[in-house]
Order: structure tokens, then sequence, then C-alpha cells
């Protein structure tokens, strides 16, 4: 399996981008390309501590840089050479099988796209994170791929991501709901009430677990295992999810360290705390698929360290491997509305 990894996108490239590729080469025995420029990347080769490139990391060159100025629209056509388009065609050609950058989440969009094409029926590809819940993880699809959508692209995500939750994240049967301000059939904008309908008839027909609308307050406590949303309102709950969990840690920050006794009372408990720490922690994921298009494309964090690349590295040979890709084509019939 070799995967190609964008070697010039986010803020930390290329030295932590490069650092975790040879990680994941070395710790998953798979073949990474790195794409960007290559004297660059042979730099920060030789600043991991490398005389050659090790075992199973390739370089390909690209000249150019796409970065987060850059219109998403313009930046195929005019960075045809950036280590983001030159990726992105490498996997369109077959050269690699699956893709990884922490780069402009806009650009990799478009270019996936355009290049990689999506699966044939799928109107959007969207963008799919996960996010914590008490139960442990719940995907979110989508949260800011795409701001205006109908029922149908919504109901399409809500296939696409119970597709993802079981066979890549290992949820068996997992359970769908709709992201709504009330948990009633009747509740929501027209999107939301006509998205219920298709919603609730897939469910009929045994083919996804829908529970019916959630809100946001109960997601965090496990309420479904997908969350399917516009990407207006999910970049809102995602947004929001993780501005609370900053907000949350920076209290007991100062909670903790304002006196002797709270200091000791830290120590006691500080086994819990880093569990909580780490459920929220996205360098333990890596990125976000961005499900539709038709080979995997998958989006890191943009401050993307070492081991944050590393795990986007791991999470897109699980859905190399997981083949829902040719299980989504198989049941385009059912995903669409006439």
């Amino acid at each position: 399996m070799k995967i190609i990894v964008d070697g010039m996108g986010g803020d930390n490239a290329p030295g932590e981008i490069v650092q975790g590729a040879i990680m994941a080469a070395e710790e998953f025995g798979i073949d990474v390309c790195l794409v960007g420029r290559g004297d660059e990347l042979l730099e920060a080769v030789s600043a991991a501590g490398y005389d050659n490139l090790p075992k199973g990391v390739e370089i390909s060159h690209a000249s150019e840089v796409v970065d987060m100025h850059d219109d998403p629209a313009l930046v195929m056509r005019e960075k045809k050479d950036s280590s983001l388009a030159v990726g992105l065609k490498l996997l369109a050609d077959g050269y690699g099988d699956a893709f990884v950058s922490a780069g402009s989440t806009g650009a990799i969009l478009a270019g996936a796209t355009l290049i990689v094409k999506r699966i044939r029926g799928i109107r959007r590809a969207a963008l799919a994170p996960l996010v914590p819940t008490k139960k442990g993880k719940a995907l979110l699809i989508d949260c800011g791929a795409n701001v205006e959508c109908t029922p149908e692209y919504l109901l399409q995500f809500g296939y696409m991501g119970a597709y993802y939750a079981e066979k890549v994240i290992g949820m068996p049967l997992p359970r769908v709901g709709l992201l709504n301000i009330g948990t009633e059939e009747t509740k929501g904008a027209p999107l939301q009430r006509e998205t219920w309908k298709l919603l609730d008839e897939a469910n009929r027909n045994g083919r996804i677990d829908f529970v019916g609308n959630v809100e946001s307050r109960d997601i965090m406590f496990g309420a479904c295992d997908v969350i399917v949303a516009d990407g207006y309102s999910g970049n809102i709950l995602l947004k929001t999810i993780e501005g609370m969990g900053l907000f949350f840690f920076d209290v007991l920050k100062n909670l903790f360290t304002a006196s002797t006794k709270s200091k000791l009372a830290a120590l006691m408990v500080k086994d819990g705390i880093r569990d909580i720490k780490k459920l929220m922690d996205y360098n333990e994921t890596g990125g976000a698929p961005m499900l539709g298009i038709s080979k995997p494309v998958i989006k890191a964090h943009g401050s993307a360290k070492a081991y944050t690349m590393r795990s986007a590295i791991l999470q897109a040979k699980k859905y190399v491997e997981s083949g829902i890709i040719e299980s989504i084509k198989e049941n385009i019939d059912t995903m669409k509305v006439e």
C-alpha cells in the first residue's frame, strides 16, 4: 500500500510532516510518497536524523506550494505544479492508494473534486471529523464543505457516514441522527423536515439505523454515532465543541493551580484528566475523511505535527482497507432522490 502525502501543506510543513510520514512508514510497514519541493523535503529528512531516505519513503518533486491565502476555486488552475495538485494527480492516476494533506481545506476539496472526481452519483463530497462523546466518538458529516445543502445531499451524507463509522471506525450498526433544533419530526427548516422523511424511509427499508432528530446538547452524551448536518450548522457545532473543550481545560487549569490544596487534588485525579484530554485530542485521529471522493482523501489538521500526521496516515490506511468506496458504489441507487 502506498499513501501519498502533501509534504508542503500545513502550518508545520515540511519538517513535522516528513517526520510523521517516516513514523508511519516504519510503524505500519507501508510506502509513503512525499510530494513537494525536493530540496526542502530532503533537508527535513536529514533534520529527522537520516542520511538517506528511509525504507518505504520516496519523494515526488513539485515546485509550488498552496497557502491559506490562495483562492480554492482558482488554485488548481493557477498552481498546477503545487504539492497539492501533483499529489492529487498521482492519486487519480493510480500511483498511490490514498492522499493526505494538512493544507487548505477548501483547496483540497476543490482539487479532489476536480482531479480525483466524486463517486458517480454522489452529489457533493463532505468532510467528516470525529467529535468526542460520553460513549467515545461520533462522526460529524458535514462540518463545512457544503454550506448550502439539499435533502438529497444530507441523505447521502447519512449513508456515507454510516458506512465509514461501521467499516473504518468499527461501530456495529451505527446510529444516524439528524442535527436539528428539536427531536420532533416536524421541527426545523424545510431542509431538515424533508431530510427527516428521506432518512426515515431508509430506516424503514432497513438500510440505515436512523434514530431521528438530535439536539446539539444531547450529542456529547452519545445520542447517535453519526451526526448528519449541512456544512453551516455542522461547522458551528464543531467549533462550539472545540471551544468548550478549550474553555473546560482552561477552567480546570486555573482551578487546580489556585492553591496548594488544589494542586494536591490535581495529583489525585491526574490520570482521569489525562483520559479526558486524550478523548478530546485531535492528534489521536489525525484528520477527517472527504467522503464521496472516488479515492480516499484525508484532510489532516492544519497545525498537524509529526504524531498527528502519523495518525492521519494510519487513518488513510484504514480507509483504503475498509472498502467503503465500493460499498457506496454498489448502493448508489438507494442514495438518490428522483
